[in-house]
């Protein structure tokens, strides 16, 4: 693993897994999602992991025109790297998850790395939601499989490598590493790599202590000093996974998509709160942060002015 003297915050700013009834501080307009994503820029997040949501009702989209309403808001207002998801809303087709990285063509996108099951259907028992489709999205998990298969994987690297796009690795299990040694050693994607180390998310690898540790040192393994680490965990996880990630010399994951909570029964008010107490938290272990120039420097990315938004 590639050390460095700053760790980068990485803030995932609405996702797909949390619907609009379970917080109001989850951002699901595109003004509230550009409006947060300068926040947590502003906070200290030099990564801003984006998924869009569909105005009106905030179910998941990858449509190209609700990118677009909030975009170039945040390109225009600060300087970090916007990170394009491509495992977008549970359910849809390839095609539409890579629809809006292949034409914003950004400096990071996400790559799930592995298909399993993927079951958040437990956050259905909440009693009541706001729109017909939350409730059935969270119930339909107890019999869906994250798609992502060998020939998906290679057909979403080899497109969005054309557009020097480099890619945000997440690993929910350990085979999950060894699938990307696997397209590593094909040469279809090179280093260094961004692997983001996922915990808690049932049908993925549990939110153990034990478990990051052996994550690390498979990935030592078999990426020596190819890749950074970054840690994310999922819910009440969230903070004590990636504090110790950081000890161990890794990166960080915050934000809405991965935790809606700030503390103990506390919601978290915005993605700042988050970015703003990770900060806090690696600042008092005297671990300083990255800028977003100083992140793309790390992982080799085109820049910001060589995308499409």
């Amino acid at each position: 693993m590639r050390k460095s003297d700053k760790v980068i915050i990485s803030c995932a700013i609405t996702g797909s897994i949390h619907t609009p009834s379970m917080s109001p501080h989850l951002p699901v307009t595109a003004a509230g999602i550009a409006q947060q994503a300068l926040d947590a820029a502003a906070a200290g997040a030099a990564i801003l992991h984006l998924h869009a949501r569909e105005e009106g009702t905030g179910k998941p989209t990858q449509d190209i025109a609700e990118y677009a309403k909030f975009l170039p808001v945040i390109r225009d207002g600060c300087d970090a790297i916007l990170n394009i998801t491509t495992g977008a809303g549970l359910g849809m087709s390839m095609d539409q998850r890579l629809a809006a990285a292949n034409h914003f063509r950004p400096e990071i996108a996400s790559m799930n790395m592995g298909s399993f099951n993927f079951n958040i259907s437990g956050a259905a028992k909440r009693g009541n939601f706001a729109h017909d489709w939350e409730r059935p999205y969270l119930e339909m998990t107890t019999d869906f499989i994250l798609s992502n298969t060998f020939a998906q994987i290679e057909r979403a690297v080899t497109e969005l490598s054309d557009h020097g796009t480099r890619f945000e690795f997440e690993c929910y299990d350990v085979g999950h590493l060894y699938n990307l040694a696997h397209f590593a050693d094909r040469g279809m994607v090179k280093p260094p790599f961004f692997v983001q180390s996922i915990f808690g998310i049932l049908g993925g690898i549990g939110p153990e202590p034990e478990n990051l540790m052996h994550m690390k040192a498979t990935a030592d393994r078999l990426f020596g000093s190819d890749y950074y680490l970054s840690i994310l965990a999922a819910g009440r996880h969230q903070f004590p996974f990636v504090t110790l990630g950081a000890i161990l010399g890794g990166n960080v994951r915050v934000g809405l998509e991965d935790n809606l909570y700030l503390g103990r029964g506390e919601l978290a008010p915005s993605n700042a709160a988050q970015v703003e107490k990770i900060r806090r938290i690696l600042t008092e272990l005297s671990l300083p942060i990255a800028t977003p120039d100083e992140a793309r420097q790390m992982l080799g990315t085109k820049g910001a002015g060589n995308t499409g938004i």
